[in-house]
């Protein structure tokens, strides 16, 4: 695995592939609770993310910009960083194909 770049944070996760890993995280959800549980908070993160751009807009709170870019990035943050702890061995990730 390679190191985390700007591209590869820039580069878009596709509804298909959160779809495929969420698919993933329902199948193996006996073996794998804890992680199926975090996938689901980093969408949570992500659909909040970008429904809160108009509030924030409508109601000039620019304040919550940044909360709602972190959210949309939210699930390309998450794989780079089982990316990262998969390629150093911490954790194990058998769902990283799914995305890449």
């Amino acid at each position: 695995m390679s190191n985390l770049t700007s591209r590869d944070l820039w580069h878009p996760i596709t509804l298909k592939q959160m779809q495929r890993v969420k698919n993933w995280h329902a199948a193996q959800h006996g073996a794998h609770p804890v992680e199926r549980q975090l996938w689901e908070a980093v969408l949570t993160l992500w659909l909040m993310g970008w429904i809160g751009w108009l509030p924030a807009y409508t109601f000039e709170a620019p304040w919550a910009y940044p909360l709602c870019l972190l959210g949309v990035l939210a699930p390309r943050l998450y794989v780079q960083w089982r990316k990262r702890a998969h390629a150093t061995g911490r954790l194990r990730c058998d769902w990283l194909d799914l995305v890449a």
